[in-house]
């Protein structure tokens, strides 16, 4: 009796200790991937996942694509660097169809992707470039997909609210990489990016091409700054549906904001429908040879308050093009409005623009505070941002 007193005895304290042992082992993910900071480039498969150090400086030493079906997180605080681009091997990281990023910084500490030059200058490197299954224009056919233009990754489809992920306080400079002059990344480029990612908090710096680039889709971007673009600062087409809120731009070649709906059918469905407020565009100290509000290629509708404009020069406030018969009709329907905008330090007439229709009051005139204070950086961009 005393031996099976003894034996179960022991039977328990082995229990005991077994599940002590087994609380305390930590579990590892069998699809984490760790990628070498010295050489980051490649792919990260399907059904993979990798999370970069904060405490190591990343260099891209070429493309990194992150699959379908993948998952990229990066930390607050980490740098990425990007090493000289060759023609065959450009450095840029896009994010496919069906894939996330989680880009999660902090306004103390955002996530840095910039050039690795000693001296680094606009066009260095490619950028970011997100693909999402959102609806765009530019499809043969309804809920369609096309090819983007950089990376040549599929994106589009029909999925409204397609989530790509994350994106909150990131800067991103010296990009812009041109393979030819109809082929050039920009800071961030969004193809057919859906409603379900979050994007906020972005900055663009020292951008070859645009800064920010919205190729149709349904994201709505909050926050974002676009500062010292050798083209346009902040640009949409494609069919872009969604809000932009809490925009500052500062020193332009061309357009502060460029909208368009389709560069070869105006009138080309699902519309371009965007909804601006709360956005204050400097023009700086470059060319400035498009205007500070640049319509085209038949606009789509946008409905647009609290915009703050200083530094246009004369002729050069809102553009809409006489011989853009889509953008024209926009206006007359009634589906084009600023209500109120503010010109400050313009000079005078420049609540005009080369509209010929019959609509007077689509443009109002008020006094603005833009993105937060006027021409000045707002307060929301203290801490993370560079050049303001």
């Amino acid at each position: 009796m005393k031996k099976v007193f003894l034996s179960m005895l022991s039977l328990v304290v082995t229990l005991a200790f077994t599940s002590c042992d087994n609380g305390s082992n930590t579990e590892t993910n069998p699809n984490e991937v760790s990628l070498d900071p010295a050489n980051l480039k490649g792919v990260l498969e399907s059904g993979k996942e990798a999370t970069l150090d904060p405490s190591k400086v990343y260099y891209l030493t070429g493309a990194f694509i992150v699959k379908s079906g993948a998952k990229l997180t990066i930390p607050a605080g980490t740098v990425i660097k990007a090493t000289e681009n060759t023609d065959s091997t450009v450095r840029y990281i896009a994010v496919s169809q069906g894939a996330q990023i989680f880009i999660n910084g902090t306004a103390t500490n955002p996530v840095v992707m910039t050039s690795a030059k000693a001296s680094p200058a606009k066009s260095d490197w490619g950028g970011l470039v997100i693909c999402g299954k959102a609806p765009i224009n530019t499809s043969a056919t309804a809920g369609g997909t096309a090819s983007a233009e950089v990376s040549d990754l599929t994106y589009g489809g029909s999925d409204v609210n397609d989530n790509s992920g994350v994106i909150k306080y990131l800067r991103i400079e010296y990009t812009g990489y041109a393979y030819t002059s109809t082929k050039e990344f920009n800071g961030l480029s969004l193809f057919g990016v859906g409603a379900g990612t979050t994007l906020e908090y972005v900055q663009a710096n020292h951008n070859g091409d645009d800064g920010i680039e919205f190729f149709g889709g349904t994201v709505n971007g909050k926050f974002l700054v676009s500062t010292d673009s050798d083209d346009d600062s902040i640009d949409f087409a494609d069919g872009w549906a969604g809000t932009g809120e809490n925009w500052y731009i500062k020193n332009t070649a061309k357009a502060g904001i460029e909208g368009s709906n389709n560069g070869t059918n105006g009138y080309a469905t699902p519309t371009t429908n965007a909804t601006l407020k709360n956005i204050s565009i400097v023009m700086g100290t470059l060319a400035n040879s498009e205007n500070a509000i640049y319509l085209k290629e038949g606009a789509g509708k946008w409905t647009a308050s609290n915009i703050y404009i200083d530094g246009a020069f004369a002729g050069k406030g809102i553009k809409i093009s006489s011989t853009d018969a889509a953008a024209n009709k926009n206006v007359t329907d009634g589906n084009i409005k600023f209500n109120p905008i503010q010109f400050a330090n313009s000079g005078a007439n420049f609540i005009t623009s080369d509209y010929t229709g019959t609509n007077t009051t689509y443009i109002t005139a008020g006094n603005n505070s833009g993105a937060g204070n006027g021409a000045a950086a707002p307060t929301w961009a203290a801490g993370w941002t560079a050049g303001l």
